[in-house]
């Protein structure tokens, strides 16, 4: 586990996977969004890319000092990899965002306010975006919605986007959280069941430019079908001890 750094201020995580040609523009934006806030570092997980998405982040990394690069050696998903940064983190607040340009960096502003606008020591609140007018495919931004009410409907997680990847939250409360390759979906669901908040802002959504969506309608559909089962069954069989007083 990386030494804490108590000077930094965030740790924005960003999982990347065939991302080459806007590697380095994506960058920059999180750069100016984040200049205002302290001292930051930027953790890109790689998620074992197959074009120059590497070779891109390596020239990055030699002017930006504060950029710090994961790599895996085959391909484990975006919950993997963000898994995968926030260890790789050394600030007490992470910042997380998709790394195919589609969440604006600067709107991570507005989690930051919502959080300093409330008790900035609570160690169980998640902050995460709620992408209010969705840039998809018309059969996708349908197929989020119907995943979203069903979702809510069966956890009662309450997130009207829980599948939105600007995020904010304490490293501790991550870390708290069971680990799956559904993780990034079920946030909300698993900080309620540890005895947490979630706080849902609006943000923007922006049309992808490049490249192709890394998910299948179906394949997520089915997939998300499992998982739902999966969580549900940890949420059933999991009692957070109200503890009275310390051990003498």
């Amino acid at each position: 586990m990386p030494e804490a750094q108590p000077s930094l201020a965030f740790s924005i995580v960003l999982p990347m996977q065939n991302e080459a040609g806007h590697v380095a523009g994506l960058l920059a934006e999180i750069e100016r969004a984040f200049a205002s806030f302290g001292p930051f570092e930027i953790v890109v997980v790689d998620d074992a890319s197959r074009d120059r998405t590497a070779d891109e982040l390596t020239i990055a990394q030699k002017k930006i000092q504060n950029l710090r690069i994961v790599r895996h050696a085959k391909t484990c998903g975006q919950s993997q990899a963000i898994i995968s940064g926030v260890l790789a983190a050394r600030a007490e607040w992470i910042v997380t965002m998709d790394g195919d340009g589609q969440n604006d960096p600067a709107d991570a502003a507005l989690l930051i306010a919502a959080r300093d606008a409330r008790d900035a020591a609570s160690k169980d609140i998640l902050f995460i975006g709620h992408r209010t007018v969705r840039h998809n495919s018309p059969a996708k931004v349908l197929a989020s919605r119907v995943a979203n009410t069903v979702r809510a409907f069966v956890l009662g997680d309450a997130t009207p986007d829980s599948g939105c990847g600007l995020k904010l939250f304490r490293r501790d409360l991550f870390m708290a959280l069971p680990r799956f390759d559904a993780l990034h979906r079920f946030m909300p669901a698993l900080v309620l069941r540890a005895g947490g908040a979630v706080v849902s802002i609006p943000v923007s959504h922006r049309a992808r430019t490049y490249g192709r969506s890394h998910y299948g309608i179906l394949s997520r559909g089915l997939l998300g079908v499992v998982d739902l089962v999966g969580v549900l069954w940890l949420m059933r069989r999991y009692t957070k001890p109200q503890v009275q007083n310390d051990l003498l």
